[in-house]
C-alpha cells in the first residue's frame, strides 16, 4: 500500500508522452509526470519517488524533496494566505496548507514558523499544523544516557532552548550547559543528558562518554603552560561569558575540567583564579 506523504520506491507500469505510471498497488497507477524524470525509465524499473494528492484530490509521484515529510517537523515559510488558510513553501510545487483551524497565531506572508506535516484522515491530503505541542510527548521516550538524538531547534526561554527531539519528544539545552549559541530553526545532533519523570529531555550538545571533559582539561592545562606564572583569573566565580570567550565551553564544562586537573595535583583553584602546580 501506497504511504501518502512519504517516500514509496515504486514500479514502473508504463510509458506515456507526458511521464509514466507507477504502481501504487491495489490497482492504483500513480502518475510521474515527465518534468521529474531526467533520466529514461522503462517497465519493471523501480523508482523511489515522494507521493502527494494534487489540487483534484489525485495521487501524483514526484522525485522532488520536501522540506520534511508526514510526521516530521520543520520551520516553513508563509507564501500565501486565503480563506482557507496559510500555504507554505514545502520544497514542492503544490504549496502546504495550514488550516486556519491548526493555527496558534495569525499568519502572514514572509513568516517562518514552525510546523507539524501529517495526513489528514478525512481528505487523505498532507496537511500542516502551527499546534505542535499536540504532537510530542505522545509516547514515552526510551533512551540511555548519551544516547545520540536529532533535536530541532524551536524557542528560546530564560532557561535555554527548546527542542524536538527525533519528531517525538519535548527536549530542553539549558543555559548553564551550552558551549557555544544555538539558532532558532538549528537542527543539530544532541545527547541525552536525562529522561525526565514527565517524559521530557534534558539535552546536551556533546556526548556523555565522548572525552569532552578530559579534552577541555588537556587544553586548560596547556594554556596554562603559556600564562606567565602559570596562572589564569578564571575560576568558580568567573562569568560564564569570561570563561566561554576564553575556552569556547559552558561554566559547567570548565568547572569539571578543573576540578578534574585539582584532583590530579595539577593545579590550585584559588578565589581570583586557576594556578600550575610547580613539579
Amino acid at each position: 500500500m501506497v504511504k501518502i506523504g512519504k517516500y514509496n520506491k515504486l514500479r514502473v507500469v508504463k510509458n506515456v508522452d507526458f511521464g509514466v505510471y507507477l504502481d501504487g498497488g491495489e490497482g492504483v497507477e500513480i502518475l510521474l509526470p515527465a518534468r521529474y524524470i531526467d533520466k529514461p525509465l522503462h517497465a519493471d524499473d523501480v523508482i523511489e519517488v515522494f507521493i502527494y494528492r494534487d489540487n483534484e484530490g489525485r495521487l501524483i509521484a514526484t522525485t522532488e524533496h520536501p522540506y520534511a515529510q508526514v510526521g516530521e517537523f520543520a520551520f516553513l515559510q508563509v507564501n500565501d494566505v486565503n480563506r482557507m488558510g496559510a500555504f507554505l513553501d514545502w520544497g514542492l510545487m503544490k504549496q502546504l496548507l495550514v488550516p486556519f483551524s491548526e493555527q496558534t497565531v495569525k499568519l502572514s506572508r514572509g513568516m517562518v514558523i514552525p510546523v507539524y506535516v501529517y495526513l489528514d484522515d478525512a481528505s487523505q491530503r498532507v496537511v500542516a499544523s502551527a499546534k505542535i505541542d499536540h504532537f510530542l510527548g505522545n509516547c514515552l521516550p526510551r533512551y540511555s544516557v548519551g544516547a545520540p538524538v536529532k533535536a530541532l531547534v524551536y524557542k528560546h526561554t530564560e532557561v535555554g532552548y527548546k527542542a524536538i527531539v527525533d519528531n517525538l519528544h519535548h527536549g530542553m539545552f539549558y543555559e548553564g550547559d551550552l558551549y557555544r549559541p544555538l539558532e532558532i530553526g538549528q537542527e543539530v545532533t544532541a545527547y541525552v543528558k536525562r529522561v525526565r519523570d514527565d517524559g521530557k529531555i534534558d539535552l546536551l550538545l556533546e556526548g556523555a562518554r565522548d572525552g569532552r571533559i578530559e579534552s577541555l582539561a588537556q587544553t586548560v592545562r596547556a594554556r596554562l603552560d603559556k600564562e606567565p606564572d602559570g596562572f589564569l583569573p578564571l575560576c568558580d566565580n568567573s562569568s560564564p561569558e569570561a570563561i566561554r570567550e576564553t575556552f569556547n565551553c559552558s561554566k559547567k564544562d570548565f568547572k569539571k575540567a578543573i576540578g578534574a586537573l585539582y584532583r590530579e595535583h595539577l593545579i590550585e583553584i584559588t578565589p581570583g583564579g586557576i594556578r600550575l602546580v610547580s613539579r
